[in-house]
């Protein structure tokens, strides 16, 4: 079976949901069964190395450019994925089974929700400064196949700076506060449900929001339900 060295959390889980042989990953991905070769943004190279996988998986957002060189380099074989879409969270998972050589699940794709009137959100997902996600990322398609469209940054960004008032004078519908990549506590909460006081503020799973692959299909139905409780239903 492909040894596999996986430096992406959604790979890693979706490596391990098709039954590959992951024999190392980032302390980022969860799994802590699994070796650990360092992050994300610094992986261990040596120690990459000197497991002498099949495969190295990377991902054009998550992972750094020299960290991919260094790994041709040294000669080992490299996958690198790159996912801004729902579409493209199921056509992962399909790239995937065929690089290690297992078969494909036969997940029926999932069609974008019928909803009654589309609603607006502001996401965010740093502060100190305040960032957000645009809707050229894979949680933005997400939310759109959803019926939720992004409010305007006025950049061109993928993850934007932005400020509160600025954000607030769009009057979004919602405010989907996800558990990651920053951890909001209830102070966080608090200080944006008075920022944007005619928004909704819901907390969301920011697995499901950002992590792609074997997970998509679930994903995008409990966050069509957290969505419903936002909206009363």
């Amino acid at each position: 079976m492909t040894r596999v060295v996986s430096l992406v959390p959604s790979s890693t889980e979706t490596l391990l949901a098709l039954g590959a042989d992951v024999v190392a990953c980032t302390r980022f991905c969860e799994q802590p069964s699994l070796r650990h070769v360092g992050g994300t943004k610094n992986p261990d190279i040596e120690q990459i190395i000197e497991l002498a996988p099949d495969l190295v998986v990377l991902d054009r957002e998550e992972n750094r450019i020299d960290d991919h060189d260094a790994l041709v380099v040294a000669g080992l074989d490299v996958l690198v994925s790159d996912v801004r879409s729902v579409a493209a969270g199921f056509d992962v998972v399909e790239q995937l089974a065929a690089a290690v050589g297992v078969a494909a699940p036969t997940t029926t794709r999932a069609e974008p929700v019928d909803v009654e009137a589309r609603r607006t959100a502001f996401v965010p997902i740093w502060r100190r400064p305040w960032m957000t996600i645009a809707s050229n990322t894979y949680g933005g398609s997400l939310l759109a196949h959803l019926g939720v469209d992004l409010v305007a940054t006025g950049s061109d960004d993928a993850y934007p700076t932005v400020e509160l008032d600025a954000i607030a004078s769009q009057v979004p519908d919602l405010v989907l506060v996800p558990s990651e990549p920053y951890e909001f506590d209830d102070g966080h909460v608090g200080e944006l449900t008075a920022a944007l006081p005619t928004s909704a503020v819901v907390r969301v799973d920011g697995q499901d929001l950002f992590w792609w692959g074997s997970r998509t299909p679930m994903a995008i139905e409990r966050m069509a339900r957290a969505l419903d409780v936002a909206h009363g239903r």
